[in-house]
């Protein structure tokens, strides 16, 4: 074979093709795909039910704040409220000091009658009980008021000879107690009550009622028993220390 046979030979013969490996390789590969993140990202109703939880959540957190706040207050506010309306200390001999409200539904002149039969009750050697038995007397026989009239006047009584009666004052005495002077005058009427039931023996231990009737002389020997818890609250209000 010639030089130009083989010259044209090996032009003319084909090469073999090379591998397109890589080519192929590339080819075939995906390409990398970006890693999804863990979290994905919320839909639009999600992103909304989410608000309205943490709307709720912050509701929630606000009435809880208020009502402590409320409750603080209260706690604060209340024991002072009741420090302030706290009366102040009753004192028997300041008028002044006497609760406005009453005690027991008596108030007022009412309470500054009932001291005065105490004081006297006192005066004269009486204690608790006597004070009882006086404020009890009062409260049946004129509702502890020092009024200038009686049952003629009210209701027509008389005594039992038929002559009219003359009671007056605040223990309702007639004429033969006294001069109407010392009837109407609640420390005198008290002095001439007391006086009277020094005398009723073993007054102390008989029915309270019936203790005052001795001294009274009323028809009704236990007509004084319905004043019998109001006498006491009155006489126990005003015996606190000023």
């Amino acid at each position: 074979m010639s030089a130009t046979q083989s010259t044209r030979g090996a032009a003319t013969r084909k090469k073999p093709a090379a591998r397109k490996t890589a080519g192929k390789k590339s080819a075939s590969r995906k390409p990398p795909t970006r890693q999804r993140s863990r979290t994905r990202r919320a839909s639009p109703r999600r992103r909304a039910q989410r608000r309205i939880q943490r709307a709720k959540l912050l509701r929630r957190i606000a009435l809880s704040a208020a009502a402590v706040i409320v409750v603080a207050l209260a706690a604060v506010l209340i024991p002072l409220g009741l420090a302030h309306e706290k009366p102040l200390a009753i004192c028997i001999t300041d008028p002044t000091t006497f609760p406005e409200s009453g005690v027991e539904g008596w108030q007022g002149e009412q309470l500054e009658n009932a001291a005065t039969i105490m004081q006297t009750a006192t005066a004269l050697g009486f204690g608790r009980d006597g004070q009882i038995l006086g404020v009890m007397t009062a409260m049946g026989e004129s509702s502890l008021n020092n009024i200038d009239y009686g049952d003629w006047e009210t209701s027509g009584f008389t005594n039992p000879d038929g002559s009219r009666t003359t009671s007056i004052g605040l223990f309702q005495q007639q004429h033969w107690w006294g001069s109407a002077e010392q009837r109407m005058d609640p420390a005198t009427a008290a002095t001439l009550f007391y006086e009277r039931l020094a005398r009723v023996h073993d007054w102390q231990s008989i029915d309270q009622s019936l203790a005052i009737h001795r001294v009274q002389i009323n028809l009704d020997p236990t007509y004084y028993t319905r004043y019998a818890a109001d006498a006491t609250a009155v006489v126990d209000a005003l015996s606190r220390p000023c």
